[in-house]
């Protein structure tokens, strides 16, 4: 629509284009905003430009010219979001492909963009739409992964919450019990402190007794003879005789003395408090050479609340840790060994699918002795690929109760008994020819020995559910003895 097209649709009164239009009897249209504004201003209702009196005081609306002017207005809000070339001011219809850029038809044949190559805006604007849609997808592809592993994050961090609480209800309830145990030991000992003080206050008491009896007699036997010895001669020889017999009768007693152990025995009582309570202490509390860590438990596994056992389970949903097993039903030990000797048991008297032993995270090489199917079986594991088994031969003809593990971490040597007929059952040793052995049966011609210094953690993998339990160890207690020196001449 051109400007003589925005003129005819331009209200006579307010020269702008129609809002709400509407027709008057002499076909003359208007605003009807304009229209009310003029009539209010003119004694007689006359059409603006005809002044034809108008019999209407509600014009009807002029639909017709009100859908022609939002037309135009819709119109020329478009033209006027177009661009247009800075230069000739023409509009931009083509894309340059060699400069990347949108051109009018006048810089097509201009020396600018001579023989470039030159498409149509809706051709050039859909190949490059593909194109950013080839870029935009790895974009969101990552973007979806990113919102996969927020929505992991989220589930972490609730789980943390959840451990926090779990492991604080634990703790309390750890400390409730020492302190009981405390609170206890105090009240007995405190008991024992009012016994022994009744005790021997009552001693004292009925010694203090017996000596104020042996007083008062004494005085009374003083008494009378000294008024004897103030009366009068005669009266005196009267009654000295039996004043005399009086005072021999009665027998000089020894001198009272305070008897042994009637104090406090304060030494009993204070004497190495704290240790003789620690003492008594390890018979309330036990210690495991072995914990296991639940941030590892696949999640077919429950660990005990005491992190000694593990059972299997339901599978559970809980945060996808990078620490966590997924491929075999595992848990590992909490610390790793890498230096020293070191030895723990296993309760499996009750359970029918288990696997015991030690794992070095690097390659996932590990070492176990294995119970299925009423058989034990030696498994040595260099990777997923590389697998050797080995039968245990062992003089048991029952099912075994517990196992022992017995890792020397300077040898490198890892060895199962029978704790219960101190039986050996197996025994592995980490060195190269051993190792060797493992990768020729795959093909392999060379596996780099894993270094000493390499953590071995222990783990237990299970199925059944009933609990595979890490035995705890009695604990003892030593007392240094000052070494006497010899003397120097």
């Amino acid at each position: 629509m051109s400007d003589q097209a925005e003129s005819d649709l331009s209200c006579p009164v307010c020269q702008e284009v129609f809002t709400d239009p509407v027709v008057l009897l002499c076909s003359h249209s208007f605003c009807k905003h304009c229209l009310q504004t003029w009539w209010r201003e003119k004694p007689v209702k006359q059409c603006p430009i005809c002044k034809i009196t108008s019999s209407l005081k509600d014009p009807p609306r002029n639909l017709a010219l009100r859908n022609l002017c939002e037309a135009f207005l819709s119109g020329r809000q478009h033209r006027a979001s177009e661009p247009v070339c800075s230069l000739h001011s023409e509009k931009l219809k083509l894309f340059c492909l060699d400069h990347q850029e949108l051109v009018c038809l006048v810089c097509r044949d201009s020396k600018t963009h001579n023989n470039h190559r030159i498409r149509p805006v809706d051709e050039a604007a859909e190949d490059h739409r593909e194109e950013l849609r080839k870029s935009l997808k790895p974009l969101q592809e990552k973007l979806k992964l990113f919102k996969e592993v927020r929505v992991k994050f989220d589930q972490t961090a609730g789980h943390i919450k959840v451990q926090a609480q779990n492991t604080q209800r634990q703790i309390s309830e750890e400390f409730q019990r020492l302190h009981q145990f405390l609170k206890e030991e105090e009240e007995a000992r405190l008991a024992a402190l009012r016994e022994e003080e009744e005790r021997k206050s009552q001693t004292m008491k009925e010694k203090m007794e017996a000596l104020g009896r042996e007083i008062s007699a004494l005085s009374e036997i003083i008494t009378s003879s000294e008024e004897k010895l103030r009366a009068g001669d005669v009266s005196f020889l009267h009654s000295y005789k039996a004043a005399v017999e009086t005072v021999r009768r009665r027998p000089l007693l020894e001198e009272p003395r305070l008897p042994s152990g009637a104090l406090i025995d304060v030494a009993k009582h204070l004497g190495n408090l704290s240790f003789n309570i620690w003492m008594k202490m390890k018979q309330k509390v036990s210690y495991s050479p072995v914990i296991l860590d639940p941030n590892t438990a696949h999640l077919g596994l429950v660990v005990g609340e005491d992190l000694t056992s593990v059972r299997g389970g339901a599978r559970r949903k809980l945060p996808d840790n990078p620490e966590r097993f997924d491929r075999h039903g595992i848990v590992l030990g909490s610390e790793g060994f890498s230096s020293g000797t070191h030895c723990w048991d296993v309760d499996v008297r009750n359970n029918n699918c288990w696997s015991i032993g030690v794992m070095m995270k690097i390659h996932n090489h590990s070492v176990e002795i294995r119970f299925n199917g009423g058989k034990y079986t030696a498994v040595a594991e260099m990777d997923e690929k590389t697998l050797s088994t080995f039968p245990v031969e062992t003089s048991v003809n029952k099912k075994l109760q517990r196992i022992r593990v017995h890792l020397d971490r300077e040898w490198t040597v890892l060895s199962f008994f029978d704790p219960d007929t101190n039986s050996l059952i197996y025994r592995y040793t980490f060195n190269e020819g051993m190792l060797q052995k493992f990768a020729n049966t795959v093909g392999k011609t060379k596996v780099r020995l894993p270094h000493r210094t390499k953590e071995m953690f222990p783990y237990i993998c299970t199925s059944d559910q009933q609990p595979v339990k890490i035995l705890p160890v009695s604990v003892s207690t030593a007392v240094e003895k000052l070494r006497v020196l010899p003397l120097v001449s």
